[in-house]
């Protein structure tokens, strides 16, 4: 197998490169691998934090962020931990516990450290630095918007286990914990497709999102082996996969692919 490897670095950006002006708009990206700072922003968000489902429901919702940010169910928007962070850093989004008290970004850092609500620090990592090029990202398995799913549909469940497959989807999902019910079970470690990642769009939609540019996962000590990645790869259908690891801050992005060499006489 030939590795293709496409690493950037926080390390090489400058402060300069990392700051946002106040706006609405989406259509600004960071420099690769750059760290946000905290933002003061006019147009600031609220989300509710749902300990439960381990997430949280936007109740104020301001500027075009979520155009391609949180799932969409029963006319509401929901968003998970590491969407939370990301616009949390950007001071785009305030998020409140059931009592309406501001969380801080340390506290949210905590949500995210102990993996509890499908997200480890490394795949936060990820998301920050490809969300900050301008892509869109969505964890895998879970649709953007249930709107053009037909009900008896099968869809690959967000833990990927068999009492999962094959459910029938009520599009109308009158109890919202159906969900994000796996998102808090989800096992960080294990190799499997963790992101959706779909090209920067000014057109995108959720309810027509289109194929993935390609499906990332992340991994954790060693590459995979040949067997387990042609399982995965098999898993996946014809949709393109890429790895990827986290080394102290530094993400790197790679591919396997099949090279036959020539039979020597």
């Amino acid at each position: 197998m030939e590795v293709e490897d496409w690493e950037t670095s926080s390390a090489e950006l400058s402060d300069t490169e990392a700051n946002l002006k106040d706006t609405n708009d989406e259509d600004l990206y960071y420099t690769p691998g750059s760290l946000p700072k905290l933002q003061f922003r006019s147009d600031i968000s609220k989300a509710r934090w749902d300990d439960e489902m381990g997430m949280a429901e936007v109740v104020e919702k301001k500027g075009k962020l979520w155009t391609t940010t949180g799932i969409v169910r029963n006319g509401k928007i929901y968003c998970s931990i590491e969407e939370i962070l990301f616009l949390a850093e950007l001071g785009a989004l305030l998020l409140l516990d059931d009592k309406d008290i501001h969380f801080s970004l340390k506290d949210i850092y905590g949500k995210t450290v102990d993996e509890k609500n499908g997200c480890c620090w490394e795949l936060f990592e990820v998301y920050r630095h490809l969300k900050s090029l301008g892509y869109i990202i969505q964890r895998h398995g879970v649709p953007w918007s249930m709107k053009g799913i037909k009900s008896n549909c099968n869809f690959d469940s967000f833990q990927g286990t068999s009492e999962n497959n094959g459910v029938i989807i009520d599009t109308e999902l009158k109890d919202s914990a159906v969900v994000v019910e796996s998102l808090s079970n989800l096992q960080v470690d294990e190799l499997r497709p963790n992101f959706d990642i779909y090209l920067p769009n000014s057109k995108f939609r959720k309810t027509s999102p289109g194929d993935p540019a390609f499906l990332l996962c992340l991994i954790r000590g060693s590459p995979p082996s040949k067997a387990k990645f042609e399982a995965l790869e098999r898993q996946c259908g014809q949709a393109p996969l890429k790895f990827c690891h986290v080394d102290q801050g530094r993400v790197s992005f790679f591919s396997f692919k099949r090279v036959d060499l020539p039979v020597l006489p």
